[in-house]
C-alpha cells in the first residue's frame, strides 16, 4: 500500500514539474485538478423592469451580497450568467442607483463590482428637437432646445450631441416630470454660478438675465464647465431612451461632401434607426445669434426640409421659434 502511495506521489509530482515548463506552478496544479483560477468578468448592468435589474458576467455566477445606495428590499436572486434580481418595490423612474455586488463562479473565484445605473423609466415624454445653436460668443453659449408633446418623466433620458468624436452621452436625465407643452433647454456651457439645473416645478429656479438667456417660463439644464460640444462642420444631436430607441435627431453639416471618419458610425446608426433621412441640413451661415431652427408647425419629417436657419437675431432658447429666415446674401 505505502509502496502504491509512494508511485502516486511520483507520478503526481511528474505531472506538475511537466506543467511548469510551459507556465506557472499554481496554473500547472489548476490544470491537473481541472479548475480555473479566472476571475469572472462583470460584462454589464440593464434595468429591466422599475422592479428587475439585470448584472452580466462571462461565466455563471452565484451572489453572495448585493446592496443598493437607495432603499430596495430585494425579492429574488437567480444565479447564472445572467443574474435576475427582483425588488418587492419599483426603484424611483430614472434615478441614479449604485449597486455593490459580491458574485462567485462554481470553483469559487469572486468579483465585487460597484455600478452606477439609472432605474427603469418607462414614462419618458415623446418629443421634438426643436432648435439647436452650434455657435460660442459669450454670453451666448451653445445649446438644445426640445419640446415635450406628451407629459412624462426625463430620467435617464440620454442627450448625444457629436461631431467632436464623443460617443458617450452629452447629458443624462435625472427624474424630472414635466408637462405636455414645455420647452426645455440644456445649455451646452455653465459659466455663471447662478445656472442651476430647474428639476422641480419652478422653472424660474436660473434667475432670467441676458447673460444665461434662462427664460422663466423654459426649463434649463446646464452642462458644467466651458468646453466646446458641437461643431457647425459637421454634428449629430439626438435622444435615446434606454433601449437605444432614438426619440428624436438633428443631422447638419456645414462642409459638404463626406462625413469624416468620427462621424460615419453615428450617421449609419441614425439611418438604421430611421431617424434621419436624406442629406443632411447645411448649417453654412450659422452664428451665435442664427440658430438652427425647426419649422414647427409643421410634421415631422426626420429630414432637413424640417429645418431653416433663424434670420440674425432670431435665436430663441426656451421659446417657440422665430420664423424669420436667414437669406444668405
Amino acid at each position: 500500500m505505502k509502496y502504491l502511495l509512494y508511485c502516486f506521489q511520483v507520478w503526481f509530482l511528474g505531472l506538475v514539474l511537466f506543467a511548469a515548463a510551459a507556465c506557472t506552478t499554481e496554473s500547472a496544479i489548476q490544470q491537473v485538478l481541472g479548475i480555473s483560477a479566472e476571475t469572472p468578468v462583470f460584462l454589464a448592468c440593464r434595468p429591466v423592469s422599475p422592479r428587475e435589474i439585470s448584472f452580466l458576467f462571462s461565466r455563471a455566477v452565484r451572489v453572495d451580497s448585493l446592496r443598493f445606495s437607495v432603499p430596495a428590499e430585494i425579492a429574488s436572486i437567480s444565479s447564472g450568467e445572467t443574474v435576475r434580481v427582483n425588488l418587492t418595490e419599483p426603484l424611483e423612474p430614472g434615478a441614479r442607483v449604485t449597486a455593490d455586488i459580491l458574485v462567485a463562479d462554481e470553483e469559487g473565484n469572486t468579483l465585487n463590482v460597484l455600478v452606477s445605473f439609472m432605474a427603469r423609466n418607462d414614462n419618458m415624454p415623446k418629443l421634438m428637437i426643436t432648435e439647436v445653436r452650434t455657435e460660442y460668443s459669450k454670453p451666448r453659449v451653445e445649446f438644445v432646445e426640445f419640446y415635450t408633446l406628451t407629459p412624462g418623466n426625463l430620467g435617464a433620458l440620454r442627450l448625444f450631441a457629436e461631431g467632436n468624436g464623443a460617443s458617450s452621452p452629452l447629458y443624462e436625465f435625472p427624474p424630472v416630470s414635466v408637462n405636455a407643452g414645455e420647452y426645455i433647454v440644456v445649455h451646452l456651457r455653465s459659466l455663471y454660478e447662478e445656472a442651476v439645473d430647474e428639476t422641480g416645478k419652478d422653472l424660474a429656479a436660473t434667475p432670467p438675465s441676458k447673460e444665461n438667456e434662462a427664460l422663466a417660463s423654459a426649463r434649463d439644464f446646464w452642462i458644467p464647465g466651458a468646453k466646446k460640444q458641437l461643431k457647425k462642420e459637421a454634428g449629430a444631436v439626438y435622444f435615446l431612451n434606454q433601449d437605444d430607441e432614438v426619440l428624436d435627431a438633428l443631422l447638419f453639416s456645414g462642409s459638404g461632401g463626406d462625413w469624416p471618419e468620427k462621424m460615419v458610425a453615428v450617421v449609419q446608426f441614425l439611418a438604421d434607426k430611421a431617424a434621419w433621412t436624406g442629406t443632411p441640413l447645411s448649417s453654412q451661415g450659422t452664428t451665435a445669434t442664427r440658430s438652427l431652427c425647426r419649422r414647427e408647425d409643421q410634421r415631422d419629417s426626420n429630414s432637413a426640409g424640417d429645418w431653416y436657419i433663424a434670420a440674425s437675431s432670431g435665436s430663441t432658447p426656451g421659446a417657440r421659434n422665430n420664423p424669420k429666415v436667414y437669406v444668405p446674401k
